[in-house]
């Protein structure tokens, strides 16, 4: 299908929004005995190093604004996979942090994506995995 598009026709953004759909799908296809949502997949491999985050950082890192990711917060904390705790020295900020369900969630759901990008990308030079990275981090600045 993607090979089908004339270079005339192809975008950058058209490509982008196709290789996320194609890739969620394979890691819900991967992840289904998680039972998760992309949103919380998404939350949770963002989770992965273990360091806790406040809201705002997990919304920046996840790409969605805080008020937006207070729902999936709420079913991951329901599920047990978070809790939600006060930064020492600052009571106002809401610490997101794993619980040890969390912490297995989130390492299969990194060791699912890392897989995902190894036989996808692995065949590429290294060139064009710059290439990539720069193109990625472009389109993820436009809004900032």
């Amino acid at each position: 299908m993607y090979s089908e598009i004339e270079p005339s026709d192809w975008s950058a953004l058209l490509a982008l929004q196709r290789a996320t759909h194609a890739t969620l799908q394979v890691l819900a296809a991967d992840l289904v005995d998680l039972d998760l949502t992309p949103s919380e997949i998404n939350a949770l491999a963002n989770l992965a190093d273990g360091r806790g985050r406040t809201v705002s950082e997990l919304g920046a890192a996840v790409g969605t604004r805080p008020t937006t990711l207070t729902s999936v917060l709420d079913r991951l904390e329901r599920r047990g996979h978070i809790t939600r705790g006060t930064r020492p020295g600052d009571r106002r900020a809401v610490l997101i942090e794993l619980t040890p369900s969390g912490r297995v969630a989130a390492a299969t759901i990194r060791e699912t994506i890392t897989a995902l990008e190894r036989r996808a990308l692995d065949g590429l030079p290294p060139e064009a995995l710059a290439g990539l990275r720069a193109a990625l981090r472009a389109l993820t600045e436009v809004s900032a």
